[in-house]
């Protein structure tokens, strides 16, 4: 009996180091594959991600001959481009001049007018644009369209799609109209309209060449 327990346990003792043997090697090859370097088992070196490109909103600057080019988009508030797109008669076609807050002459047109009323997330980050809201008159608060130039023109308060309303341009004055109070003044009563938006600069028109000076005679 003693010879068959001692057997047993020496058969015993003998799987039980082989399977750790086994054991160790098959994790060894998997961490390290065939080789005594174990390159394969080092922490991985530590690298700076590269980072995310944004896309540029910035007006490109180019170099020349040792000078810096800024591009000639201009910078202006939009409540003041649509003043002064008001104050030239608030053609749908004519360019209009006006002076941004670098002291720049400019130009546009109404296609940059437009884009006010009819774009979201525009005047305050997230909102609405003002045509979500003021387009079909028959639903739309104060009976307004902004979406379109026929429609900002035809004014508010009007009785249909085909008929003419209050003005909403002030006649030309932009600071008495009805417009310049809504978009400068917070009305927190008035949804889409819980604060001034006289503050948004934005990039727009063009720069125009500077007026050439006469030249001083010469003695």
């Amino acid at each position: 009996m003693n010879d068959d327990v001692r057997k047993y346990i020496f058969t015993t003792l003998t799987i039980f180091v082989f399977g750790l043997i086994v054991w160790i090697g098959f994790l060894f090859i998997n961490a390290c594959g065939f080789t005594l370097t174990c390159k394969q088992g080092a922490f991985p070196v530590d690298r700076t991600p590269i980072p995310t490109l944004l896309p540029a909103t910035l007006p490109v600057m180019e170099t020349g001959k040792g000078n810096v080019v800024i591009s000639d988009r201009c910078r202006v508030a939009a409540v003041d481009l649509i003043g002064e797109w008001v104050s030239a008669g608030a053609s749908e076609t004519d360019p209009f001049k006006f002076i941004d807050i670098n002291g720049q002459n400019c130009e546009s047109t109404f296609e940059e007018i437009k884009p006010l009323f009819v774009e979201a997330n525009l005047w305050v980050p997230g909102s609405l644009s003002c045509s979500s809201c003021h387009s079909d008159v028959t639903i739309s608060p104060a009976q307004l369209d902004l979406s379109s130039y026929a429609g900002i023109m035809a004014g508010s308060r009007r009785a249909d799609a085909e008929s003419k309303g209050t003005d909403i341009l002030g006649g030309g004055t932009w600071k008495g109209s009805l417009l310049y109070e809504f978009l400068s003044t917070s009305k927190p009563d008035v949804p889409g309209h819980t604060e001034s938006v006289s503050d948004l600069v934005i990039f727009a028109g063009t720069s125009l060449p500077a007026p050439d000076l006469p030249s001083t005679p010469k003695p």
